[in-house]
């Protein structure tokens, strides 16, 4: 009797005899021989039917498969090197369980119109599936990082009063007769977390309606946010490079054959090790000047900016010390120079933009009171933010990965739409 597998373990099944549940994602003929190209989600085999070999049925149920038809496939597992997976199946017995006809995604060149129509289809082909199992990695290796290192998994809320960093780009609803807003992130909650747990981090959706078109934003995306008591900026930095060099190489460990799937140079990625390099913010002015870029001292980088001092390594760069003017309320004055801020934003290399933001927060109460003032910010609304200030205040760090950017840069892709099953995009919420 053949035994239950699935594709990715069949390498503990040689020269047995196995039932695979699969999904026909290619198939081929040679005459009296025909390959199947199996897929079961776990991985992918090549199932050869050879006619001699097998009842006339058999054959003929291969015959009439069509791509993305489902079956259960009964053969034996041999070794071939030639193959991807390096095993082959020799196929004995074919179940059918399903006949799919006019398949929309055929293996012809389609529109990203198009193949974002029929998303829940698209995730099938071998790319997206390689790219998801990236993003299953990455999440994995997040969470191994911080497990492992004294932090403690806290869920901030999804439904919030206010904002951490003003309403403007918040979804509005109502929460009963009061307003609420869909969280752009967790931090201020998290902050209050660290007050109790010493090293905390959560993992969850945010929400932003930023009605921006550009490659690298979604309005619902992914956010790990880790928040330390009695951290300064420097230890935060140091625990960034550590946490970015530990999720990349556990991909390249782990992922190498998705990586090669996609067409990811791995060379580059392998180089991702800590320590990385720094700029201040000054410098990076001083520097985009030479590069014929008219920006003032004061002004926010954008995505051109970025990338022109990113070409310049090969591994993330952080900036630092930022102008105060244009960085969020709770973020610490450099006390040698106050109209900069303790804070760094990490940009990937290769044109991926910033995937961190962080900066040591404002422990001093008078201090953050100043700011709540100047930000026209509500003292009833933000009073429990204040309580963590006035009830045992320590120096205190964090910062902001997004997960769909830094798969984007991982994995090398052009557009961070195809980082999450199913994105959200200014005019699109379908499928």
């Amino acid at each position: 009797m053949a035994t239950k597998s699935v594709i990715r373990n069949v390498n503990q099944h040689v020269g047995e005899t196995v039932t695979i549940g699969a999904w026909i994602n290619n198939k081929r003929s040679s005459g009296k021989i025909q390959f199947l190209q199996l897929r079961d989600g776990s991985g992918y085999i090549q199932g050869v039917v050879v006619k001699s070999e097998v009842s006339e049925q058999v054959w003929e149920d291969a015959k009439s498969l069509t791509q993305e038809s489902s079956l259960y496939v009964t053969g034996v597992i041999r070794e071939e090197p030639r193959s991807q997976s390096g095993y082959e199946m020799t196929v004995t017995g074919i179940e059918i369980i399903h006949l799919t006809e006019n398949y929309p995604i055929t293996p012809k060149e389609h529109g990203v119109d198009y193949l974002m129509d029929h998303r829940h289809l698209w995730l099938r082909t071998q790319k997206q599936r390689a790219i998801m199992v990236i993003r299953a990695e990455i999440i994995r290796a997040v969470q191994e990082y911080f497990d492992t290192n004294g932090f403690t998994l806290v869920d901030p809320p999804i439904l919030t009063p206010t904002s951490a960093e003003g309403t403007t780009n918040l979804f509005h609803t109502k929460y009963f007769d009061e307003d609420a807003y869909l969280t752009q992130s967790g931090q201020l909650y998290m902050e209050a977390a660290a007050m109790a747990l010493g090293k905390v981090y959560s993992f969850g959706p945010t929400f932003r309606a930023e009605k921006s078109k550009t490659r690298r934003h979604l309005i619902e995306f992914w956010m790990i946010e880790p928040e330390m008591a009695f951290t300064d900026h420097e230890e935060s930095l140091q625990v960034q490079e550590q946490f970015i060099s530990h999720v990349v190489q556990s991909v390249v460990k782990n992922c190498r054959q998705e990586l090669e799937t996609i067409g990811r140079d791995i060379s580059k990625l392998e180089a991702i090790q800590a320590p990385f390099p720094r700029i201040t913010y000054d410098e990076a002015i001083d520097f985009l000047h030479t590069q014929d870029f008219d920006i003032p001292w004061g002004e926010d980088f954008g995505a051109p900016h970025e990338t022109a001092i990113a070409e310049k390594y090969d591994k993330p760069v952080f900036i630092t010390h930022y102008p105060a003017g244009i960085k969020a309320f709770y973020m610490k004055p450099d006390p040698n120079r106050p109209e900069v801020v303790l804070c760094a934003d990490m940009i990937a290399p290769e044109g991926y933009g910033e995937i961190i933001g962080g900066s040591q927060r404002i422990d001093d109460p008078q201090l953050l009171e100043e700011r709540f003032k100047e930000h026209d910010l509500s003292m009833e609304t933000y009073q429990w933010y204040m309580d963590l200030r006035k009830y045992g205040t320590v120096p205190h760090s964090g910062f902001g990965l997004g997960l769909e950017r830094t798969v984007a840069w991982i994995c090398g892709l052009d557009h961070v739409r195809e980082t999450i099953p199913f994105p959200r995009t200014l005019y699109r919420m379908y499928p």
